[in-house]
């Protein structure tokens, strides 16, 4: 009887032993597809194109009355980021910190209407161009500045503060004024606080148009402007899949619909 109640529990320890075995196996393997799961969800939020701009740079990039960030730029890198498969997340920044924030990594791409120079190029990389513009004069419509050769350390011209405006008019004049915006440039010079303002033509001329304000250009573009979309150096594979995306955008006829939408004709060249 001893030796029966004896083996009784021992099979019992036995099998309770398994029974544990089994149940620890059972915790793991929920434990590792619990991790695989947060692995899987975590690779599916880092799926997003965040790409950087002023937002105070009407029609290209600026907030509209819902406080949304909006324009060509926007429009642009949001088609640039479905293509890719990814989703869209624009960023307003100040423009003077705009490189600094993309190298830090606090987005991927510049998509803000930045063009495209050797001095950038020694920071950067970029894809596209993905449009052609060019720095144009401004001036009020009594002016007697009639072009650039009229310019000199006697007139003030206003500009955006970092921009390749700011780098032309310090070769005519020593007069430089710098704003944070192109918009509040044009202002001062239609209120006549400054005597002349270079910036981009579709910038200046829609600004004129939508705020009423009393300015005019004068004279040839000042120069043509490449516009490209900025990556970190070596982002070798985010510049091909951005520039394969530029291709198939144009290709498909939805950038020429975003480009005509605000400036009636293609500016991709």
């Amino acid at each position: 009887m001893k030796r029966k109640l004896i083996l009784i529990v021992g099979v019992l320890i036995i099998a309770m032993s398994l029974l544990a075995v089994g149940c620890g196996g059972q915790d793991a393997a929920n434990q590792e597809n619990e991790n695989q799961g947060t692995e899987e969800t975590a690779g599916e939020q880092e799926q997003v194109l965040k790409f950087a701009m002023s937002g105070a740079y009407k029609p290209f990039n600026y907030y509209n009355e819902n406080n949304e960030l909006t324009g060509f730029d926007v429009e642009i890198g949001k088609a640039l980021a479905e293509q890719m498969g990814v989703k869209p997340e624009p960023i307003a920044t100040p423009w003077q910190g705009i490189i600094a924030g993309l190298k830090a990594e606090r987005y991927d791409a510049i998509i803000g209407s930045m063009t495209i120079t050797e001095e950038r190029e020694e920071q950067v990389d970029f894809a596209g161009p993905y449009y052609v513009s060019g720095a144009q004069l401004f001036v009020a419509p009594d002016s007697n500045i009639k072009g650039i050769k009229d310019i000199n350390d006697d007139v003030t011209v206003g500009v955006t503060i970092s921009t390749v405006y700011e780098e032309k008019a310090r070769d005519y004049t020593s007069s430089v004024k710098t704003y944070d915006s192109d918009v509040t440039a044009l202002r001062d010079l239609a209120q006549g606080r400054t005597d002349a303002v270079i910036t981009d033509r579709f910038v200046g001329m829609l600004a004129a148009e939508d705020s009423g304000l009393e300015v005019k250009p004068v004279g040839d573009l000042l120069f043509v402007e490449n516009i490209g979309i900025a990556v970190r150096e070596g982002e070798d594979e985010l510049k091909e899949q951005l520039n394969q995306a530029l291709k198939e955008i144009q290709k498909d006829g939805t950038y020429l619909q975003i480009s005509e939408k605000y400036f009636d004709t293609d500016i991709s060249k």
